[in-house]
């Protein structure tokens, strides 16, 4: 049996040392990387992100990745975007400025109304069944931002209470984003990357 190939789309603000670890952990082979050559040879995309919105567009910008994730994302290759990684995914983003987003997953990244910062571990609500998602109906995962993606409910998948109530895992196609941070959601976070990455390579 062929081992699943993970790609890690390096734009200079991921949390690539803790992704790649837990991956590995997983049994996946694991690739880091900002070449299309290379990325293509890969079975799922994973775009990771910590930072502020404009600046990993710009960064993705300079590297000519923006036209590669969406073409990527037509083709309908598997892509999983991580934290700022799954706010890069939508339409556009309020954070400091009116930025464009890759424009994948129809929405845009609003700054929360109530709480102003989302830190430390909540529950995930999985609201589509029949998705490997459901496993982790319940489970809590470590959250740490402060904008969060509104857009219309069919992309919607996973939604987590806190004073604001907020899509945390959201889905077109075959890309997924998770506002969390699975990598550093211990077993919980383990088994959603796990079946995210089989669902996602099932039927490729």
């Amino acid at each position: 049996m062929s081992i699943t190939t993970v790609g890690i789309v390096d734009y200079g603000m991921g949390n690539h040392a803790s992704v790649i670890h837990s991956l590995r952990k997983l049994g996946f082979r694991v690739r880091l990387s900002a070449e299309p050559a290379i990325l293509d040879s890969v079975d799922v995309l994973v775009l990771p992100g910590v930072g502020a919105f404009p600046n990993a567009m710009q960064s993705l910008h300079q590297l000519g990745l923006v036209d590669y994730l969406q073409r990527s994302a037509r083709e309908q290759r598997p892509i999983i975007g991580i934290c700022l990684g799954m706010q890069l995914l939508a339409s556009a983003s309020y954070e400091f400025e009116y930025s464009a987003g890759l424009d994948i997953i129809p929405g845009e990244v609003v700054p929360m109304a109530d709480s102003k910062w989302h830190i430390g571990w909540n529950a995930l609500e999985c609201i589509v069944p029949g998705l490997s998602l459901q496993e982790s109906d319940g489970e809590s995962f470590y959250f740490n931002h402060s904008y969060y993606y509104q857009g219309p409910d069919e992309y919607k998948v996973g939604m987590t209470h806190h004073l604001d109530t907020f899509a945390s895992v959201i889905r077109k196609g075959k890309a997924i984003g998770v506002q969390f941070h699975p990598e550093k959601s211990q077993e919980a976070g383990r088994v959603l990357l796990k079946n995210l990455i089989m669902e996602l390579t099932a039927n490729a």
